[in-house]
């Protein structure tokens, strides 16, 4: 998996103070999307052990307290990334116990394979479905259209 942006402290994307990685791979690809730059699974970074444990670190950080994770991209639920993220998930659940994740993505909940389902009981919240520039709304809470919708799988509604 690569990744474009990793921001360790954000207050923009998700309820509170924030880690947020932004990952390459899109198949959606959608009209007026503000970040075609991650469309490229190839493009960006590569997401490996030492940014991992950087996330880790700094979600587990005591003087700057981070509420939990961000995933955006492109999208945490292309194919080519679902191996990468289930393991970050996976060490945020054992190494940064209470810190919530919150997941982007352009596939709606109705439409995820198996292999993506299985992401499901390690994400608190999930915003799905694709941008529709028809549709934004800049007055929409964490979301850029009004055919997106937030799913509190593990967590109570702001």
């Amino acid at each position: 998996m690569n990744y474009h942006q990793y921001y360790p402290l954000d207050v923009v994307n998700g309820p509170g103070t924030r880690a947020t990685l932004f990952v390459a791979g899109c198949i959606h690809q959608c009209r007026g999307c503000y970040n075609q730059s991650t469309w490229d699974p190839r493009s960006g970074h590569l997401f490996d052990k030492q940014m991992e444990d950087q996330i880790i670190n700094d979600l587990t950080d005591t003087r700057i307290r981070r509420r939990g994770l961000s995933l955006s991209g492109g999208d945490p639920m292309f194919p080519g990334n679902l191996a990468a993220i289930k393991q970050l998930l996976l060490r945020i659940k054992a190494e940064a116990p209470g810190k919530d994740v919150w997941l982007w993505t352009g596939y709606r909940l109705d439409e995820l394979n198996d292999e993506q389902q299985q992401l499901l009981p390690l994400i608190d919240v999930l915003v799905d479905g694709k941008f529709e520039q028809g549709l934004a709304d800049p007055m929409l809470t964490f979301r850029g259209s009004s055919n997106q919708v937030i799913h509190y799988l593990h967590q109570a509604p702001e």
